[in-house]
């Protein structure tokens, strides 16, 4: 806090948040002169990683603010959550678009009003952005906060966006008991080879509940 009323600080702390710029303008600016760039450009080898970030945040007048799940802090707390993609490969990444979540009681129909958005429509929103503003990527990269919604999946795969995603250990069984199969043991039975060689669909044996089987 030591300098906070300096005039040079607030000089800038006005600029922030009196100016009247406009920050989708700057920052498609921004992502424009990565591409442009040779050291920065992205290529088909990288991919756009998906994301949320949660700040903690007292009372209830700041815009976006509520009680909601704050991934940083491990736990559900008055904050605001903030949707965002960067691209990334095996040397470098830069953030390229960020959306503030707005929970349902900042609006007056709540999650029926027009205006609302979940985490995951804006995130598969932020994957349509970058794919338009000219991002190669390989696949959409995400956890399993994610990658365990089925709606999610189903939005990048409409606009022909491949995905990998991480999904928790109890998602997708497909047996019970010492049958239990996932979709990792059915990634691991594939004969991979490389990205470009991925391998031939395996043929899977399902023994279901009541005894029968099928082949998948």
């Amino acid at each position: 806090m030591i300098g906070a009323q300096h005039p040079a600080v607030q000089r800038l702390q006005f600029f922030l948040s009196e100016s009247t710029w406009d920050h989708e303008q700057v920052n498609a600016r921004r992502v424009e002169l990565l591409l442009a760039d040779p050291v920065t450009a992205p290529h088909a080898g990288g991919v756009l990683v998906i994301d949320d970030s949660g700040d903690r945040k007292d009372g209830t007048a700041t815009a976006h603010v509520g009680r909601q799940w704050l991934g940083r802090l491990g736990k559900t707390d008055n904050g605001i959550v903030t949707v965002t993609t960067c691209w990334a490969d095996e040397n470098l990444y830069y953030p390229l678009h960020a959306v503030p979540y707005s929970p349902a009681r900042h609006f007056p129909a709540g999650k029926s009003d027009p205006g609302f958005c979940t985490k995951l429509q804006i995130a598969a929103g932020l994957a349509r952005s970058a794919k338009a503003a000219g991002v190669a990527f390989r696949a959409v990269a995400a956890d399993c906060a994610y990658g365990d919604q089925d709606s999610f999946r189903r939005q990048l795969g409409e606009v022909g966006l491949p995905f990998v995603m991480a999904l928790k250990p109890s998602h997708g069984t497909w047996a019970y008991g010492k049958d239990a199969y996932t979709p990792v043991d059915a990634a691991r039975a594939l004969t991979w080879t490389d990205p470009e060689h991925r391998g031939e669909w395996t043929t899977v044996e399902r023994t279901f509940r009541d005894g029968h089987t099928e082949t998948w």
